[in-house]
C-alpha cells in the first residue's frame, strides 16, 4: 500500500527535469523552474507551489556558473522566488515561510547604462543561509548575506547584511533584536 502512495504522490508531484533532487523531495506545481541543472536539494525537501527559482547562466553578452544548494529536511513556503548568478545556498532544516525572496544578484543603478532590464546584472557576493534557520512571511535576504545557524528573521524583513548564528533579526534593513542563549535556553534582548 505504502508504494502505490509513493506513486501517486510522484505522479501528482513530479520533480522537473535536470534538477538533482533527493530521495523524498519534492517541487509542488505550478512552479517556474529555470537552470534546474544548477539546482541541487537534499532529502525530505519541500517546496510549495507557486515557486520561481532561476540559475541564470546567460544574460545579455555576461555569462555565469550559478550554483543553488537546498539541504535535507528544509520546507519552503508558497509563492518563493530565488535568483543566482554566483551561489545561493540554503542548509538543513531550515523553514521558509511564504513569499519569501532570495538573490545573490541585481542589475547596475547607472541611468546612464540604458534602461534597468538592459543593464548589466552584478553580484555582492553568495547568500548562505545556516542550518535550521527560519524566515518569516514575504522576508528578503538579499546578495552577500550570510546568516548562521539557528537565526529568526522576522515578517517583512529585508535582511541586507550579515548575522553570526542564534540571532533574531527584524526591520527594513534588518537589525539585530535578540541573540540566542544556548547555555540559559532563552532569546535575550540586544542593548541599544
Amino acid at each position: 500500500m505504502q508504494s502505490v502512495k509513493r506513486l501517486i504522490r510522484k505522479a501528482v508531484y513530479p520533480n522537473p527535469r535536470g534538477v538533482s533532487v533527493g530521495d523524498g523531495s519534492r517541487i509542488c506545481r505550478p512552479r517556474r523552474i529555470r537552470g534546474g541543472e544548477y539546482l541541487t536539494m537534499g532529502d525530505r525537501a519541500w517546496i510549495e507551489a507557486h515557486s520561481s527559482i532561476e540559475a541564470v547562466c546567460k544574460w545579455r553578452a555576461q555569462r555565469f556558473q550559478p550554483r543553488i544548494s537546498i539541504g535535507s529536511d528544509v520546507y519552503i513556503g508558497r509563492y518563493f522566488f530565488m535568483t543566482a548568478v554566483g551561489m545561493v545556498r540554503i542548509d538543513d532544516g531550515c523553514v521558509l515561510a511564504e513569499h519569501v525572496y532570495i538573490t545573490d544578484c541585481g542589475h547596475g543603478l547607472d541611468p546612464r547604462e540604458g534602461p534597468i532590464m538592459e543593464r548589466p546584472l552584478f553580484s555582492k557576493g553568495e547568500v548562505v543561509i545556516g542550518a535550521r534557520t527560519f524566515l518569516g512571511y514575504r522576508s528578503c535576504v538579499l546578495a552577500g548575506v550570510e546568516l548562521g545557524e539557528n537565526c529568526v528573521v522576522g515578517a517583512n524583513s529585508v535582511v541586507t547584511r550579515s548575522f553570526p548564528s542564534h540571532s533574531m533579526v527584524v526591520g527594513v534593513p534588518a537589525r539585530l533584536i535578540k541573540t540566542y542563549s544556548p547555555d540559559r535556553g532563552v532569546w535575550e534582548p540586544v542593548d541599544g
